[in-house]
């Protein structure tokens, strides 16, 4: 799926193993191995499949426990392996995790604060964005994108931020030029009820040079006790971070159309004396405070 999700599930048993990550190998998932096994949806890969892994770990490790007591301290995991299969230990177990339905439940039909927590965790972040804007063709670029994120104490985190980095420039093409063109009658010269923009030569996505130049992203190292070894999820939450770069675009076009309003209005011409600094600067300010009531009103509907 491109999630590292199995680069993650490896991680995740070689620690518990205590061995290092090239002794670990996986393959590809299928009913004959899992029988019910769940979607990744929501972004829950992590927290449910790597669980699954270290419970079937713990559950080795726990039979393993008589063999190793019998074995010098420093005794490789080959040795004990070793050990334990000419002793007729089971090295083999299924791992199954399920999220506690006591602390992470939402019923509709109660009351509201009897309904429950709908979400085992919040996943928070933060981003801010700098564009360029050519205001006679529209054409914009990013300059300067940074996030913070919040992802708990990462399990891996180069793939985490490929997350992020992704995610974000999912968000902003979402936001900003994938649009749906429907049949209707703003669009009479397609057939109604129609979609139109079904592929990519119609529906427009990010490409690299829609890529933020200066892409920062940091990981704030907090801790979070209803997760994989205080993991969080990541993967969706980053999407609407995207929408920094919409409201930075809304800004700039705003801040441009009120400096177009003001040379219109303002005639300047000499002398520039101090009179007529102010008046000129009185009328910028009650434009400029009308301008931000507006935009207010208009965000608050």
């Amino acid at each position: 799926m491109g999630q590292g999700l199995y680069t993650k599930a490896i991680q995740v048993a070689a620690q518990a193993f205590n061995i290092p990550h090239t002794m670990v190998s996986t393959s590809e998932t299928s009913t004959t191995t899992s029988i019910n096994n769940p979607s990744t949806a929501a972004s829950l890969g992590s927290d449910l499949f790597c669980m699954a892994v270290l419970d079937a770990c713990e559950q080795i490790l726990e039979r393993l426990k008589p063999i190793r007591a019998q074995l010098p301290v420093d005794t490789s995991f080959a040795t004990l392996a070793t050990a334990a299969y000419f002793n007729r230990v089971n090295l083999s177990a299924q791992g199954f995790y399920i999220i506690d339905d006591k602390r992470c439940g939402y019923e509709w039909d109660k009351e509201l604060s009897e309904r429950g927590t709908p979400f085992n965790y919040f996943t928070q972040g933060v981003a801010c964005s700098e564009v360029e804007i050519d205001c006679l063709t529209g054409d914009y670029h990013i300059i300067r994108s940074d996030i913070i994120m919040d992802v708990g104490k990462s399990l891996n985190p180069a793939i985490d931020i490929g997350q992020i980095e992704g995610a974000f420039v999912q968000g902003y093409g979402w936001c900003t030029m994938e649009e749906l063109v429907w049949g209707d009658k703003a669009h009479p010269w397609v057939k109604e009820g129609m979609l139109f923009t079904r592929g990519p030569g119609t529906y427009k996505i990010p490409a690299f040079n829609d890529v933020p130049r200066d892409f920062r992203v940091a990981l704030a190292d907090t801790k979070n006790s209803f997760a994989i070894h205080s993991s969080k999820a990541v993967g969706e939450p980053p999407f609407l971070l995207g929408m920094t770069v919409f409201f930075a675009i809304a800004v700039s076009l705003l801040i441009f159309h009120i400096y177009r309003i003001l040379t219109i209005i303002f005639r300047m011409q000499l002398q520039l004396h101090a009179k007529q600094m102010v008046s000129l600067d009185t009328i910028a300010w009650m434009l400029l405070l009308q301008v931000s009531v507006f935009v207010w009103h208009v965000g608050m509907r």
